[in-house]
């Protein structure tokens, strides 16, 4: 894959500020402030289960559309960026850190794989956090991330499959319906997975 130095920098201020958000959403909002430990531990955990899952979601679209020789890259969403962090001092959290933007002559098909491409990382991820989870007895900051790891990319998967625009979900239903209904089951499943798990 062929990266710009803006798309870079994007990519890592999206990371770091989408990462800041839910550390400070799993830390209590506002009272994240009062303990810089239990923070530093949210940040941790936020920057390779929210980060890593939001990069590979991103990065995957890139890929599959550089594949059909279009061009592809990620530009940030500062403003909504910022209203994340906002956001997440309040207990809540609206997360659209930024697009891969496409350019290029594109089909139906080509567009739905391109943009099922984004929620099946996500899918996978969380297929390999249950596996752990189910697999072994983990306790402590090691289950508190799996767990995390899980809810966190079932439920990006989920948001990612609404099927009205521009959300991913749209394009795949569009291209095709039956793929689009598995995909969606698949993940709402998983994400209620991890209230019982």
């Amino acid at each position: 894959m062929k990266f710009s130095q803006k798309e870079i920098k994007d990519l890592f201020i999206a990371w770091f500020m989408i990462s800041i958000a839910f550390a400070i959403l799993l830390s209590g909002g506002i009272k994240a402030f009062l303990s810089l430990s239990v923070f530093a531990v949210s940040f941790a955990v936020s920057a390779f289960t929210v980060g890593v899952s939001f990069l590979l979601h991103e990065l995957m679209h890139k890929y599959f559309a550089q594949k059909y020789n279009l061009w592809a890259e990620f530009r940030a969403f500062y403003n909504m960026l910022w209203l994340a962090i906002l956001f997440s001092l309040f207990g809540f959290i609206i997360a659209a850190p930024g697009a891969v933007m496409i350019k290029g002559f594109l089909t139906k098909e080509k567009n739905g794989k391109i943009s099922l491409a984004g929620p099946m990382t996500n899918i996978i991820l969380a297929f390999l956090f249950f596996f752990f989870l189910l697999s072994f007895d983990f306790t402590g900051i090691l289950r508190l991330f799996l767990v995390y790891g899980l809810t966190i990319n079932s439920l990006l998967a989920v948001f990612n499959m609404i099927p009205f625009s521009p959300f991913d979900g749209h394009k795949v239903y569009i291209w095709n319906k039956t793929i689009y209904i598995i995909a969606v089951v698949v993940a709402l499943g998983l994400f209620l997975s991890s209230f019982v798990i």
